[in-house]
């Protein structure tokens, strides 16, 4: 039988021993009775609450991808919502953890296609998993409404407590959309050092920022957030 104990540990990234993460977390399930409806009240809470920013997604920044900092911020991107919304699972005693992931997401737009050195491969794409009912559940928090909308990347991602929740393969008119690829595997706490070498080999725009040069802007408002 798996041990699940590892998925309820407080870690570096999970960090709901941060009183302001599990604060939060029992808040948002206050007056809630079973694991499934609180799992649904913290999707919808992570999801809608903290803005989707691509561009916090810097491998040798520790900081953005702590839960105490992404709910501090209010904003963050595939895995560091993901990362909040199992620390907020963990918090109040479900098991949860970060299934990592290349996903190729056929909507976003040239101007993100070429800020990513030509590809439209999200190379280590992030989403939860919780244990709920004795087996393993996805959820994928990524776009708040106001990015869905804009981005026009519609359906929406629902949970209904029970049946995976991740991009659809088809968007609301027919077009391609959500495209899952390499398996990168379950994790109890970030392996950001094996991030990182994956972005310097996928991507040239981070290899140069490592050197010293700055991250170039893109002016994409679909994809970044600004208060």
């Amino acid at each position: 039988m798996e041990d699940l104990n590892i998925y309820l540990q407080p870690t570096e990234f999970f960090d709901f021993n941060k009183k302001s993460v599990s604060k939060k977390a029992f808040e948002i399930t206050k007056d809630l009775t079973t694991d499934m409806d609180k799992a649904i009240a913290l999707f919808y809470w992570v999801r809608d609450e903290i803005k989707y920013n691509m561009l916090a997604y810097i491998p040798n920044v520790k900081a953005n991808f702590r839960a105490s900092v992404t709910l501090r911020r209010m904003n963050g991107f595939c895995v560091s919502k993901s990362i909040l919304l199992s620390s907020f699972a963990r918090a109040i005693g479900i098991p949860a953890r970060i299934h990592l992931v290349d996903l190729i997401n056929h909507l976003i737009s040239q101007k993100v296609i070429d800020f990513m050195g030509g590809t439209n491969v999200m190379y280590v794409h992030g989403y939860s998993e919780f244990y709920l009912n004795e087996k393993w559940v996805k959820l994928t928090p990524s776009f708040d409404p106001k990015t869905a909308i804009k981005g026009k990347f519609l359906p929406m991602v629902e949970f209904d407590g029970e049946n995976d929740a991740v991009f659809p393969k088809y968007d609301n008119e027919g077009n391609q959309f959500g495209e899952y690829m390499a398996d990168r595997g379950v994790h109890a706490d970030l392996p950001l050092e094996d991030i990182d070498k994956i972005f310097e080999e996928k991507y040239p725009f981070y290899t140069l920022y490592k050197k010293g040069n700055n991250l170039r802007q893109i002016k994409e408002k679909t994809l970044t957030y600004k208060k």
